[in-house]
């Protein structure tokens, strides 16, 4: 039985599972028979795995997916008549380990952002810090932080540092020369070190001109469309499927 001062410093050293599972084998009689090597081992094993999925939840809830259980084991492969190898090759997230991009295009409602927040999911399981966010949701951030002192700067540091970026809707609102330059930032900062998600109603041709059809669009075109892997969702409405199969 532990007493109270090596309790106290288990949970000084965050702990806390280690101590359930002692107060457990104390009353499970089958325990009493298992060599000492043998009951930590089993520990370790429990308190690692209680860790680890403490870890992956927190990188879920942080992440904020809009599609919270998306899952790559959900999705309608035959029904949809898209690429099943290929996704599953994304999701063991290799690519986030070449920092490579993942371009998801397609009709509305195709499933863009299911595939995205479920790949990002997988991210979150192997421990890549990731975020998912809407791109007009990410230029109201922007203008908000035009108000604060650097607040710039602190954003473009903020999104900047994460290992997988997942943007949805991506161009599809027209935009100022302002946001084409903040966006040019971001892309910047994050090419060739870390890996971005886009989620686009449009094709490659469209995206030079509505990135201002500029030198900053042909710098963004290079820095993502040559190091991306394209994946066609399909044009079948995803939401209009479920909702008659429901």
């Amino acid at each position: 039985m532990l007493n109270t001062e090596t309790r106290r410093k288990l949970r000084e050293l965050n702990l806390e599972e280690m101590i359930q599972l002692i107060d457990q084998q104390q009353k499970d009689a089958h325990t009493m028979h298992l060599t000492f090597e043998e009951r930590l081992e089993a520990i370790v094993d429990y308190v690692y795995q209680e860790k680890y999925n403490q870890k992956v939840h927190g990188l879920i809830r942080r992440a904020k997916f809009r599609i919270p259980n998306a899952d790559v084991t959900g999705m309608y492969y035959e029904q949809r008549k898209i690429d099943r190898a290929l996704f599953q090759e994304l999701s063991t997230c290799q690519f986030v380990e070449r920092n490579m991009n993942v371009i998801f295009a397609g009709f509305t409602g195709s499933g863009k952002t299911y595939c995205a927040c479920a790949l990002g999911k997988e991210a979150c399981k192997l421990g890549i810090r990731t975020k998912y966010i809407r791109l007009p949701d990410l230029l109201v951030e922007r203008d908000e932080a035009t108000l604060v002192t650097k607040g710039v700067t602190k954003l473009l540091n903020k999104y900047a540092n994460y290992d997988l970026l997942i943007l949805d809707e991506w161009l599809l609102d027209s935009l100022s020369e302002e946001e084409i330059h903040f966006i040019f930032e971001l892309v910047e900062r994050r090419y060739d070190h870390s890996s971005t998600i886009y989620c686009t109603q449009f094709m490659k041709k469209d995206w030079h001109q509505r990135l201002g059809g500029g030198v900053h669009a042909d710098a963004m075109m290079d820095r993502i469309v040559h190091n991306a892997v394209w994946y066609d969702t399909g044009d079948k409405n995803i939401r209009e499927y479920e909702s008659k199969t429901r």
